[in-house]
């Protein structure tokens, strides 16, 4: 089976062995993100609502400016409540201090967070930087225009 990957470096530190292990894996030939880790020794436990920064124990050197790194929840535990307090983390390419993981139990019952537990998870993506041009008027219109929320219907139509 042909795989698209590219021959792509980035250099990591491990803040430890266990991490260097258990972070940073693809779970599948198809997966687009790879795992992060709690960079903890002992169970953290998470209340309902309740939120904690935990350190992935990585730090990347990504190599250029065009690539960002997207941090996401994983799809079970976010199923279970375990989710991120700001959706998606962005790791810009110049930052190279310790991912931090912002997690938040968003279930109603105790989440118990295992030392070096898969909590998240990373992909990298290219990034397109815009030129903002100020107009008093769009050059086109499109037929959506400015409706939002909800203007192009659930699909859910009754006959």
């Amino acid at each position: 089976m042909a795989t698209f990957t590219a021959d792509f470096k980035i250099e990591v530190i491990y803040s430890n062995e266990k991490i260097k292990e258990s972070s940073l894996k693809y779970g599948t030939i198809g997966s687009a993100c790879a795992d992060l880790c709690a960079d903890i020794t002992e169970p953290l436990m998470l209340q309902p609502n309740e939120f904690k920064l935990i350190s992935s124990g990585v730090r990347f050197n990504i190599p250029f400016p065009g690539i960002v790194g997207l941090v996401f929840p994983r799809s079970g535990l976010g199923c279970k409540g375990v989710n991120l307090k700001n959706t998606v983390g962005v790791i810009d390419s110049d930052y190279q201090g310790d991912v931090k993981i912002p997690v938040v139990n968003t279930g109603d019952k105790l989440i118990v967070i295992e030392p070096y537990m898969r909590i998240a998870q990373i992909g990298f993506f290219p990034v397109i930087k815009a030129g903002f041009v100020p107009v008093s008027e769009f050059e086109t219109e499109t037929d959506r225009g400015a409706k939002g929320f909800g203007s192009t219907g659930t699909g859910n139509k009754q006959a």
